[in-house]
Formats: structure tokens, C-alpha cells, sequence
């Protein structure tokens, strides 16, 4: 095979420990031969058409999933070929600090055949972690082969799934007690309320479909997880299914608070146009009776000081009247 070009990482696992690794791509096919009860991780940073061509001739890799390898926003799914299964899934990070990005991704594809799991990545990412879950769990790869890899990719992915779900979670707490308030949500909140809901739409495409996705790697037609597997895929499954839960309900959730935030500025808007109609109806009757008493034509007490005193006590009554009944009726 030759070395592809592009960065790349190795590990051969066999008996449930690590045997070999960052050793040279193109001595992946002696390493598989001169162990046959070994299996394969090989990882691959933004692979080129040529890079992939190579791989390809030696796992005898399907032409379509490979295309899939090298497009970008691919959907999370799992296809089978007649030769390996072709996954893509999205390993996620989510900051609520204002002064970070909200939402950032990493797409992973991934080959799945009966002795290797090759892996492509599209944007930088930890690989540290599915090393560390591997060989935290090397018992289970002395039975699961690449079904043990394939379990560790995907345990690693949905637990970033999780910890994104309740990161939001907390920080919509912040959120909510500002919402909530009399008043309605400075501009600030709201926005960071626009930006949390912006947050959990983007988080919620890569989370929804990984359930049915665990699901189908454990059909028994694909050979690929035994019954002693099949636990700790259900395990994932089912925090995949929570993680889908729980972003349903921050959507919801988000949804409710903003709505209430909108109805609590109408309720606003509604409370200030009612007390300036109310002051405006407290002025109009002292300028109408003003109006009245300057005309220019003689009217009781015309040029009488008796006349001015009755002007006077009028709109001081009917101003005052009116102002008493709109506080009865609460609009001032």
C-alpha cells in the first residue's frame, strides 16, 4: 500500500492490547499479515483524492463511500457495501461564552471492514480520547475485534453529545431567570437566548439520527457485534436516545422561554399605550376648559374674579375625577 501523504495515525490491537503503532501506513498490510488475530485502527487527517485511492485498492473500499469520505456535511448514517460498513457521524463542541463560537463540529467518517477501522476527519479534532476509551476497555476487545473499535468511536462521540446536551441545559438555567422576569429580558439576554436557540438546532442534526444509527451496527446480518457486544451497544444506543431527549427538550424549552419573553414585552407595549392614553384624556379635559373660558365672548363670571375661581375648581374636578377613575380602573 503506498503511504498516503496526508497525516495519519496507527494502532494494531490484538488479545485486547495495543501490539503496534504510529508505525508507517504502507507496512499496514505486512503488520495484518504477520499478525492474522490482530485488527487495524488507522486514522487519516484530511486525505486527498490520491490518499484515499490507496486505501481503497488495499480494504477494497466501495468507489460511492469513498466519494462520501470526501464531501463535506455529509448526514450521519450507516450504509453497507458488500465488503465493510461506511458510517458518518459528528464528534461536537459547544461553548456559551459570548466571546467563543457557539457551535463547532467535527465530521468523522468511517470504514468499517473485518480487520481494520479506518477513520477520515475533515477538521482538527482529539484522537486522544478514543485511544484512552480504547484501552481503557481493552478487556472488551479480546472478544469484540472491530466491533470494539467501532464501540469506542462511537461511545466517544455520544458522550460529547451528552456533555453538550447539559452544557446548554445549565446555561439556559442563566437564561430563564432573566426571561422569566417582570418586565421582559434586557436586549443582552435575549439575544444570548437567540444564540442558545441557534446552538441547540445546529447540535440538534448531529445528535437525532445517532440512536437509529447505533441500533443498525448491531443487526446480526452485519456479523459485526456478538452477544457478549451487544450490552455495551445498547449502552450507547441508549444514551444516544437521552442525548436526543434532552435536545428535543432544550428546543422546547428554549422555544417556551422566548415565546413568554414576547409576551411579556406586548404585555409591556399594551401597559405603556394605555397609561399615555389615560394622560392624554387627563389633559384634554383641562384644555377644553381652557378653551372655553378663552373665548372671546362674555360667559358666566366673564372678567369676574368669582369667574376665574369657577374655571379653576372645574378643571381642578374634572381633571382630578378622571385621574381617580382611570387609578380605579388601573390604567395609571
Amino acid at each position: 500500500m503506498t503511504a498516503p501523504s496526508c497525516p495519519a495515525e496507527t494502532r494494531l490491537y490484538e488479545n485486547g492490547r495495543p501490539i503496534a503503532e504510529d508505525f508507517p501506513a504502507d507496512q499496514v498490510p505486512d503488520m495484518l499479515a504477520r499478525h492474522p488475530e490482530a485488527v487495524l485502527w488507522l486514522d487519516l487527517y484530511r486525505p486527498g483524492p490520491a490518499d484515499l485511492a490507496a486505501v481503497a485498492e488495499e480494504f477494497h473500499l466501495h468507489p460511492l463511500a469513498v466519494e462520501d469520505a470526501t464531501q463535506d456535511h455529509e448526514r450521519p448514517k450507516l450504509d453497507r457495501y458488500p465488503e465493510h460498513l461506511f458510517l458518518n457521524v459528528y464528534a461536537v463542541d459547544v461553548s456559551t461564552k459570548p466571546e467563543d463560537p457557539p457551535f463547532g463540529k467535527t465530521e468523522i467518517s468511517a470504514f468499517v471492514t473485518d480487520r481494520a477501522l479506518i477513520t477520515v476527519r475533515k477538521a482538527p479534532s482529539d484522537t486522544a480520547k478514543l485511544v484512552e476509551r480504547w484501552d481503557a476497555d481493552a478487556k472488551l476487545n479480546e472478544i469484540g475485534g472491530v466491533g470494539f473499535l467501532l464501540h469506542g468511536l462511537l461511545d466517544v462521540v455520544v458522550d460529547g453529545h451528552v456533555a453538550a446536551a447539559q452544557q446548554l441545559d445549565v446555561a439556559m438555567d442563566d437564561v430563564e431567570d432573566v426571561l422569566l422576569e417582570e418586565g421582559g429580558a434586557p436586549r443582552g439576554v435575549r439575544m444570548r437566548g437567540l444564540r442558545l436557540r441557534k446552538t441547540v438546532a445546529a447540535l440538534r442534526r448531529a445528535v437525532a439520527p445517532m440512536a437509529e444509527l447505533v441500533s443498525q451496527a448491531t443487526r446480526p446480518d452485519l456479523g459485526l457485534v456478538d452477544e457478549h457486544l451487544a450490552p455495551y451497544y445498547r449502552d450507547v444506543e441508549d444514551h444516544a436516545q437521552h442525548a436526543s431527549d434532552q435536545v428535543e427538550h432544550l428546543r422546547e424549552r428554549i422555544e417556551s422561554l422566548l415565546q413568554a419573553d414576547l409576551a411579556e414585552q406586548g404585555n409591556v407595549l399594551n401597559d405603556i399605550t394605555r397609561k399615555l392614553a389615560a394622560w392624554a384624556a387627563v389633559i384634554a379635559v383641562p384644555t377644553a376648559l381652557t378653551g372655553y373660558f378663552g373665548q372671546n365672548l362674555p360667559y358666566p363670571g366673564f372678567e369676574k374674579t368669582w369667574g376665574y375661581v369657577q374655571s379653576l375648581v372645574l378643571i381642578v374636578l374634572s381633571a382630578g375625577g378622571l385621574y381617580w377613575y382611570l387609578r380605579r380602573q388601573h390604567w395609571l
